[in-house]
């Protein structure tokens, strides 16, 4: 049997500011938010496109959930974005006012900037060299 990775949960304070982050700044698709109590939704989301992983937006719980919230990897790069356009996806970024944490860079492996979401957790927005 094959395997795929197809969600990575990103804890969030408020569903709401979450997706619409997501959704209107980033631009990505809202695949599905369904309701299944009072206090838990399935809120997925992912980059418009492309048929791979996704991100699974689950409202913290606990206090202790809370606490992992903007830090979910200890200050590192939490999540890759990979692009075929980096200025266009730059310049979307800067409209957006999305904060930039570190500013663009050309590497060995392509063009890359550091940003954060709403939270504070770390992006990379990359758009490999091509061969």
């Amino acid at each position: 049997m094959d395997q795929q990775l197809t969600h990575i949960a990103l804890v969030v304070k408020d569903y709401d500011d979450a997706i619409d982050f997501y959704t209107k700044k980033l631009k990505f698709e809202l695949i599905e938010d369904t309701h299944q109590s009072d206090t838990k939704r399935w809120v997925i989301v992912k980059p418009k496109g492309t048929c791979g992983c996704s991100l699974l937006l689950a409202k913290a719980a606990s206090e202790e959930q809370e606490s992992r919230i903007g830090n979910q990897t200890g200050g590192r790069v939490f999540l890759f974005l990979y692009t075929d356009n980096f200025e266009r996806d730059y310049k979307n970024l800067l409209d957006q006012k999305v904060t930039i944490v570190r500013n663009p860079k050309d590497e060995d492996y392509g063009k890359v900037l550091v940003f954060s979401d709403l939270y504070g957790n770390l992006w990379d927005l990359i758009e490999p060299k091509k061969n």
